[in-house]
């Protein structure tokens, strides 16, 4: 399976992100994956915002341009759309594997 590629995130993302964390009342594992970041991520967030040290995060970090910005949401989105696919195909060759005669299933339901 292919590995999404890294991206970095604004300070304002990363306080949304804790916002919207917060006011669901979801878990790290529920909120991340609602927010397409990785858990790991969210947590490192969590911890560092408890710690009073969310805005320490990414300040080595160059400002990104408008156009960098917007081509790494189209890479993560694209990477994200190929495992979609991959694993669409993989399921329809497994179900294309399966029996078709399904004359015992309804004798049994019957």
């Amino acid at each position: 399976m292919q590995k999404l590629p890294k991206t970095q995130y604004s300070p304002g993302f990363r306080e949304q992100a804790l916002r919207a964390w917060r006011e669901n009342g979801l878990s790290v594992e529920a909120a991340a994956k609602s927010l397409s970041l990785p858990k790991g991520t969210l947590r490192y967030w969590v911890k560092a915002a408890d710690k009073g040290k969310l805005l320490v995060i990414g300040q080595h970090q160059k400002p990104f341009t408008e156009t960098e910005l917007e081509l790494s949401r189209l890479r993560r989105e694209l990477a994200e759309i190929r495992m979609e696919r991959d694993l669409l195909k993989k399921c329809a060759a497994y179900f294309a594997k399966a029996p078709t005669n399904h004359a015992g299933y309804i004798t049994l339901l019957s």
